[in-house]
């Protein structure tokens, strides 16, 4: 579900980044493969980054580095993770951050760590099982592109196994997120949308039963083309799981997973809104 009201642009700092999405990483059995299929998919390029002795290979939208992919661990699989991805939320401590999650029945799945000359992060499951990223910055810098242009991602969506009011109340506390307009969705229950300073970027839902997988996040990219989208999806092995179809407001989305077994969705704006 997509929701297109988004405020200006913005640069990163305590007060405007908090609560905002700025890095995703694809956790991935493939990396090779992982990246054929989304930069054919999404439009993506790809740069290598070198520092400390680390190299990782970073998603880019134009210039811009928006995530990048990691080898899945063996013992994580081994253990059951599948292919995911995590995304990394702005706020001012990781670490008082994380000891909060663990008061509101959290889980630290990645204990806080610094990426020398980039900033501190951890990984977090939530009461029910997702997964998100705290991250702080060592200093500041860009923000996310607000509106979000093509090639970034545009929203964000919980599928719980609790109710979302409370799904919603954990990251309100961690993150800052206000409600904003909520919809009805009949025998799906209520589709609680949120955002930092009550605009809108995501939303949250009661998992039904028949739905596969656990509690996660699903990010949406924004594409030019979901219908192009599509067509790459099945061209290079993926699988489409729903759509296209519109939403509300006449935005177009499709949930889809990449060969890997990878979930993600894209998003194609309403061309008066583009």
């Amino acid at each position: 579900m997509v929701n297109s009201v988004v405020p200006k642009e913005e640069h990163m700092s305590e007060d405007s980044a908090r609560g905002q999405f700025v890095w995703y990483d694809l956790m991935t059995t493939n990396s090779e493969a992982a990246q054929a299929f989304y930069t054919s998919v999404v439009g993506w390029g790809t740069q290598v980054w070198e520092n400390a002795g680390m190299s990782y290979t970073m998603w880019t939208a134009g210039d811009t580095p928006i995530g990048g992919i990691m080898k899945l661990p063996d013992e994580a699989v081994a253990g059951g993770a599948r292919p995911h991805w995590v995304g990394y939320v702005a706020v001012p401590d990781t670490d008082a951050t994380v000891a909060r999650a663990q008061e509101l029945g959290g889980k630290v799945m990645v204990p806080p760590t610094d990426i020398p000359t980039v900033g501190r992060f951890a990984v977090i499951a939530d009461p029910q099982g997702a997964l998100t990223a705290p991250f702080t910055p060592q200093g500041t810098g860009p923000g996310p592109k607000l509106p979000p242009p093509v090639g970034h991602f545009s929203w964000h969506e919980l599928a719980t196994t609790t109710d979302p009011e409370t799904a919603f109340a954990f990251y309100a506390d961690l993150f800052g997120w206000e409600k904003t307009s909520a919809m009805d969705m009949g025998d799906m229950g209520v589709y609680q949308m949120f955002g930092p300073g009550g605009v809108p970027f995501g939303g949250i839902y009661k998992k039904p039963a028949e739905q596969p997988g656990p509690p996660a996040w699903l990010h949406y990219a924004r594409v030019p083309d979901v219908n192009a989208a599509v067509e790459a999806v099945r061209q290079k092995g993926g699988q489409v799981l729903n759509g296209p179809m519109e939403v509300p407001g006449g935005d177009m989305i499709a949930m889809i997973l990449d060969p890997q077994g990878g979930p993600s969705a894209v998003h194609e704006k309403k061309s008066a809104q583009a």
